[in-house]
């Protein structure tokens, strides 16, 4: 890899005409990839003829891999060095005009050495974590109090795209959406009851905290039930924990009748399922964005990450957030004053949501008319500039894993 020198590069910034092409780097988590997709719709607007290629993970691939127009690397971490060694050979041809590493990670930067381009955009210092600064020549400004959209939406500030364009249009098949019916019934628009769906897990790592109480989501789930005769329906990966959660969960709910999909869905099916959805109730995880993406209530459950940097994006009203709350009883100080994005690592934060907190919410969602359908794309200006216009629904008729954020 030759890449032209930091100086020269940061020259060139903003582009004074739409690149030819422009490289990707953003491998997961299903969350962040999530974010990413508004990204890509937002360059496909401002510059149409402009080649897009996505170097993206296994797994996220099965979600957005069919994006009309976008060119998919896929990279499967679990193929180890001969992954990376096919990679390289599969690129060694290939010259991109702009790369955005949109991921600051060990995994990721080796994986940008792969990739040939002139301008290569990373993160500001404060973000390139891991040495990703090492393999890009220019860099984002600084953001420090950013939502994760915000930081990935600064790379299209740094090339001159100064628009937002807030849309999904994740392809949901119509196969996947046959099997939702046969597990689910017909939708509440047909006759069917309201549905709401739990996906009690966020990814696990070490020493972080983010899952709620599996009673808790029981007494959300009767409440449900009983007071407006919802079909709840459990989602998630096939870990043993997660299963643990979801026969937790019917344990201690059974005087109703629980749909156990845990382990059972692909990240398409996950979508048909949302999108027929009331609500979903979940910690800070991948299907909260999902959701979120597809218009439904997204009721977020935090208490140990953010919200203001972590939580959904087109509409946020529907959260519980004890995050301020576990930031005093674990460091004595105010949300405002410890670093930003800084994790509670207290295994009893979650607590701190209370079942009164959620059902407080559900009942607010359910007080509303049914939604017709995904809600229409929103549009956002950048700083100084004005957002572009669309009326294109936020999921498209062509078409699971409790991962969330990963890197910055």
């Amino acid at each position: 890899m030759r890449a032209m020198s930091a100086s020269a590069s940061r020259s060139q910034l903003p582009l004074a005409a739409p690149p030819g092409s422009v490289c990707l780097l953003r491998l997961s988590a299903i969350g962040d990839v999530c974010h990413t997709v508004p990204v890509v719709r937002t360059l496909q607007a401002v510059w149409p003829q402009t080649r897009l290629t996505w170097i993206i993970g296994r797994l996220e691939a099965e979600l957005v891999g069919d994006l009309p127009g976008v060119e998919f690397i896929v990279y499967d971490k679990a193929g180890g060095v001969r992954a990376w060694w096919e990679l390289q050979r599969r690129l060694r041809r290939r010259r991109f005009e702009v790369l955005l590493h949109m991921q600051a990670a060990l995994r990721a930067n080796l994986v940008a050495l792969c990739v040939r381009a002139p301008l290569r955009l990373g993160f500001d210092r404060a973000r390139a974590r891991d040495l990703q600064w090492l393999c890009t020549n220019a860099r984002i400004a600084a953001s420090p109090r950013a939502h994760v959209i915000d930081g990935l939406f600064a790379f299209l500030q740094a090339l001159g795209v100064r628009e937002r364009v807030l849309r999904w249009e994740i392809p949901i098949p119509e196969a996947a959406r046959a099997r939702a019916r046969r597990w689910l019934g017909p939708p509440e628009a047909d006759g069917g009851p309201p549905l709401l769906v739990i996906s009690p897990c966020a990814s696990e790592r070490w020493n972080n905290f983010r899952d709620w109480p599996p009673e808790r989501y029981a007494a959300v789930a009767e409440h449900a039930a009983r007071s407006y005769g919802a079909r709840v329906v459990l989602t998630g990966g096939p870990s043993a924990r997660e299963r643990r959660a979801a026969a937790r969960i019917g344990a201690a709910a059974p005087g109703i009748e629980l749909v156990d999909l845990v382990g059972r869905t692909g990240l398409k099916e996950l979508l048909a399922i949302l999108e027929r959805a009331r609500a979903l109730v979940a910690p800070d995880s991948g299907p909260l964005h999902l959701a979120d993406a597809l218009g439904v209530p997204a009721i977020g459950l935090f208490a140990t990450s953010n919200p203001q940097r972590t939580g959904p994006v087109r509409d946020a009203r529907w959260i519980v957030n004890r995050y301020p709350d576990a930031v005093r009883a674990a460091f004595g100080r105010e949300v405002e004053e410890i670093r930003w994005g800084r994790r509670v690592r207290d295994p009893a934060a979650m607590d701190r949501v209370t079942v009164a907190d959620v059902i407080e919410r559900l009942d607010a969602v359910f007080a509303r008319a049914p939604r017709p359908g995904p809600l229409a794309p929103s549009t956002a200006p950048g700083p100084g500039g004005p957002g572009l216009q669309r009326t294109t629904p936020a999921v498209s008729g062509q078409a699971h894993a409790g991962t969330g954020h990963g890197e910055p």
